[in-house]
């Protein structure tokens, strides 16, 4: 129909025409300028950002093609190196630059592998070595105000203290993502984990598992019990707060944050609801772990002495410090702790400034197995059993020696009256007493030994075919180093002072107890000497031996003269002045000495004895080593007074439970003497005695002349056996001996001297 319009249909609006469209768009007011900047600055945005993105994406390429993995840090890469007693067994110490054990995966338990990842990185076993989840998770936590999370997995910890720092920086963060994601890539989960728990610091001074189990627990990690497990993956976020060692509060944080991370091994299925229930129901128990005493008391010394060996034997401190070094010595507990306790028993008890040493050497091998170095490591470095001191008196062995080997007999005698003189210049020799000394007489060579006789010494290297070159020859052979020019405190290979001089005899050069000690072990192993050696065995840590000791012997006396020169002094204990020593109650012999400085004070004293199995010498020396001995000590500073009280305390301790063992019977050997005049003399026949007549007054009887001796008993020149009498001289005999009660023979017709 005309003139009347369609309806639209039902549900649609009209059409609207092209010039109503036109019409409404012209009536639709413009944008305003701020919204049409924004739309610009929404679209640009988006722009931007899409290429940031791109960019970022491509600087993520970059960077990961440009970082490498580090080379590990050095000190995270060290393994502690342990000092074992001769057993290999017993640990006398350690050198480390970090306190670590590494161990194998298959070493560790599971309960360690599960509380660690519960501790610190829950998504360990599935993260491509970064977690982005916990990093928003961290970020907003943070942002709230909650307490600091870290977002780190175990392999970015394990990245950042392996291969770079702790450094907190954007750029530090950005290499450690990147780093971590390659190293994802190049090793296991296994290896991620073994590595990081070998290298983790657990407080204590304990980084790694195994190094820490030992410090908490007093265990391997191998037989960490779930409970231990859940405190040490406690105690990996913070060492300091959850040690239950310092103080209540933090034993209440750590039961917190155990009993969190025993739950989270349940949801994780790695143990059940009901397990970590009961587990989280109370701590473990902590054992008392000892503490560090690694370089305390005489330990310091002897791994001092020990690391100073490794050094000559072509082991480099980084090797010693934190190669995994496994080092055998020669000592043993049993003679270290006899030293120890055995100066500290007979010692002169309030004197200051006097230094004491001692050292053991076993006969036939040279291994040194025990000494006393001088006071505490941690009070003192200085090992005076290392450094010596002049030995006076007791280097008149090695003349005794080169004597009898040269062709002189026991029987033949030398000059006993003093002084001794030489060509003009040369100081004259002079034996103890007023004015010039004391006067013996001609006395053979036992009589020389006994009391300790300077002038007959002196008259005895004089008389050898070289002289004092002998004697030197002869102390060289026998185990005492020579002069290399060196000046210090190690003496252990070097002789201060020795030189071939007229009075080498009476011991004025430098030389340390313990090379004193091996060069009597060549007599008491019957004229064989044996290298001294301190260090057995070196096995690296792949199990590798390094270094195996051989025994290196040399016979440097004929049986028979070795008999008689120990026969001589053994009679120095049986009759002169090392009778103290018979406190042992076993067969010994030995040497007293003394010797003094330039103000003519007796500045060191000595005694050096031995049995068959054993060797030990006892030095006293004051201040730097040649101050005044008998200034604090007076009347009592001679080698047969204190000095051979401490040798028989060690050396009771030491034999213990040691069968009897007894020294040689003296050969009398006499060969071709080297020059004349010390011929034996016999004494006089005794006067034959008349009848008595009847009831007359009888006559002194004429005292019959020892033969041996040759000349009227006198105080000795060097040791005088008159000591004060509150110097204790009862020191128990060790019970557990066996073999004759008493001393066997006589030599010079003697029982003893009061």
């Amino acid at each position: 129909m005309t003139g009347k319009r369609k309806s639209a249909p039902a549900g649609k609006a009209p059409a609207r025409s092209a010039a109503a469209k036109k019409t409404s768009a012209s009536k639709r007011p413009p944008a305003s300028p701020f919204k049409r900047r924004l739309r610009k600055a929404l679209k640009w945005s988006g722009i931007t950002g899409l290429v940031l993105a791109l960019l970022g994406a491509l600087g993520l390429v970059i960077l990961y093609r440009a970082i490498e993995i580090p080379n590990p840090n050095a000190d995270f890469q060290t393994e502690t190196t342990f000092v074992y007693y001769a057993d290999g067994k017993g640990e006398l110490g350690k050198f480390a630059t970090q306190n670590r054990n590494s161990i194998p995966f298959s070493e560790m338990p599971d309960s360690i592998k599960a509380a660690v990842v519960a501790a610190e990185d829950r998504s360990f076993w599935t993260n491509k070595g970064i977690d982005p989840k916990g990093i928003l998770r961290a970020a907003f936590s943070n942002a709230q105000g909650n307490d600091r999370q870290g977002a780190s997995t175990i392999t970015q910890q394990y990245v950042k203290i392996l291969y770079l720092s702790q450094e907190q920086s954007y750029k530090r963060k950005v290499r450690e993502a990147i780093v971590s994601l390659k190293l994802h890539r190049q090793q296991s989960k296994e290896q991620i984990l073994e590595g990081y728990l070998n290298t983790i610091y657990f407080g204590r001074g304990a980084y790694g598992i195994d190094a820490a189990a030992h410090a908490y627990f007093a265990v391997p990690a191998k037989k960490l019990s779930l409970r231990q497990s859940a405190v040490l993956a406690s105690v990996i976020n913070n060492p300091t707060l959850f040690d239950p060692a310092n103080g209540k509060s933090n034993k209440e944080a750590l039961k917190n944050r155990y009993a969190w991370i025993l739950n989270g091994m349940a949801k994780s299925g790695e143990i059940d609801a009901t397990e970590a229930t009961k587990a989280a129901a109370k701590l473990p128990k902590f054992p008392k772990v000892k503490a560090d005493t690694t370089y305390g008391g005489q330990k310091g010394h002897a791994l001092a002495l020990i690391r100073s060996e490794l050094v000559r034997l072509g082991f480099t401190e980084q090797e010693i410090n934190g190669g995994g070094l496994k080092v055998t010595t020669t000592l043993t507990k049993k003679a270290m702790d006899a030293a120890q306790a055995g100066v500290e028993e007979a010692r002169p008890q309030g004197v200051k400034g006097l230094h004491i040493a001692s050292a053991s050497v076993e006969p036939g091998t040279g291994a040194l197995r025990g000494f006393y170095g001088g006071q505490d490591y941690l009070e003192s470095q200085i090992n005076w059993a290392v450094s010596g001191g002049q030995p006076g008196s007791t280097f008149k062995a090695f003349a005794l020696a080169a004597g009898i080997k040269a062709g002189f007999s026991l029987k033949d005698t030398f000059e006993g009256n003093s002084p001794f003189e030489f060509e003009p210049g040369v100081k004259p020799v002079r034996n103890l007493g007023g004015g010039d000394g004391t006067d013996y007489g001609r006395v053979n060579l036992i009589k020389a030994a006994e009391d300790s006789i300077n002038t007959a010494f002196v008259d005895l290297t004089m008389s050898l075919p070289d002289g004092p070159k002998d004697v030197l020859k002869m102390a060289k052979a026998m185990g005492i180093p020579g002069d290399n020019g060196s000046r210090g405190l190690d003496n252990l290979r070097n002789s201060p002072g020795l030189q071939a001089n007229p009075g080498i005899a009476l011991g004025s050069a430098t030389v340390s107890p313990i090379n004193m000690a091996n060069g009597y072990a060549t007599i008491a192993n019957g004229g064989v000497r044996a290298d001294l050696h301190v260090i057995d065995k070196v096995v690296d840590k792949s199990g590798e031996t390094q270094y195996q000791h051989k025994v290196t012997d040399k016979r440097v006396l004929d049986e028979d003269i070795n008999s008689d020169v120990s026969y001589a002094l053994e009679q120095v204990v049986r009759n002169g002045s090392g009778t103290k020593a018979q406190g042992l109650g076993r067969e010994a012999a030995g040497k007293t000495g003394t010797a003094t400085n330039s103000k003519d004070q007796v500045s060191s004293s000595w005694f050096i004895g031995f049995t068959p199995q054993l060797v030990t010498s006892v030095m006293m020396v004051r201040g730097d080593g040649d101050d005044s001995v008998e200034e604090i000590l007076p009347g009592a500073y001679y080698g047969g007074t204190y000095p051979t009280l401490m040798w028989t305390s060690i050396m009771r301790r030491a034999l213990e439970g040691e069968p009897y063992e007894s020294l040689p019977e003296p050969a009398n050997t006499d060969g071709e003497a080297p020059s004349d005049g010390h011929e034996y003399v016999p004494p006089p026949p005794k006067e034959t005695k008349k009848p008595k007549p009847p009831k007359e007054t009888k006559k002194p009887e004429q005292p019959s002349e020892d033969p041996t001796t040759e000349a009227p008993t006198q105080e000795p020149s060097e040791e005088p056996t008159d000591v004060p009498t509150d110097i204790p001289t009862d020191l128990p005999t060790d019970p557990t001996t066996t073999g004759p009660p008493g001393l066997r023979g006589e030599s010079s017709g003697r029982r003893g001297r009061p």
